[in-house]
């Protein structure tokens, strides 16, 4: 079963064409690392996956019974405030929100969902604490247990390791493998760690405008231009 299908999908962003012709099909429970230079269409691609921009030809398709409001998006960190008056479980919950409904408050589903990734990221003793006073690597996790509050199915990242240094990133990447594995959640990232970031993935799409390549993380071209340690 497929859980990402582009067809001949097009897109513009800024008042130009930022990306056509990429066509690719993505199998449920993969790890899809997309990659390429600033101004390939990657964030460009995201938007068109998450519903943010209309494709200007061409289709983007997720699995049946998976809808937009079902993807945990976690957002570059440049995008993501950093003076939150929130607690971390605050931030964390808000993830939620997509599932409330007509429901007023969070209940005790939210509530369990909360504190499992919580957990899971490894910050429940830091949950009453400001998301304003962490470090960089917290913040990151918070925003990752948050997105994966709202996952039903699939969790995009836009750069979930940038601004990290290499032991915090490593553990990023790993926690992102757990993820993937162990929650059988699919995973759509945009990296340009094309050493690390390549490597947690099972399927590479390279993109330049237009589709470069798609398929296997191990059959990439990339692989051996950058598997030295080269970035």
């Amino acid at each position: 079963m497929a859980a990402l299908v582009c067809r001949g999908l097009c897109a513009a962003y800024g008042g130009r064409e930022a990306l056509h012709g990429v066509d690719f099909e993505l199998p449920a429970g993969a790890f899809l690392a997309v990659v390429g230079p600033n101004g390939s269409g990657k964030s460009t691609l995201i938007k068109a996956l998450l519903g943010l921009i209309k494709p200007s030809a061409g289709t983007v398709k997720l699995e049946e019974g998976v809808g937009r409001s079902g993807i945990g998006y976690m957002p570059q960190q440049s995008e993501s405030r950093g003076d939150f008056p929130a607690t971390v479980y605050e931030t964390v919950i808000s993830g939620r929100l997509g599932r409330l409904g007509l429901r007023p408050f969070y209940g005790r589903q939210d509530r369990r969902e909360a504190e499992k990734n919580l957990r899971l990221m490894g910050l429940w003793e830091l949950r009453t604490r400001a998301f304003r006073e962490l470090s960089g690597g917290q913040r990151q996790r918070t925003l990752l247990a948050r997105a994966l509050c709202a996952v039903d199915g699939m969790l995009v990242l836009d750069e979930p390791a940038a601004g990290l240094d290499a032991e915090t990133q490593e553990r990023m990447y790993s926690l992102l493998r757990d993820v993937n594995k162990k929650e059988g959640a699919t995973v759509v990232m945009v990296t340009h760690d094309l050493v690390r970031g390549a490597a947690a993935a099972t399927h590479v799409l390279e993109l330049d405008g237009g589709q470069k390549y798609f398929g296997e993380a191990g059959q990439w071209p990339g692989r051996a231009q950058y598997g030295s340690g080269e970035k």
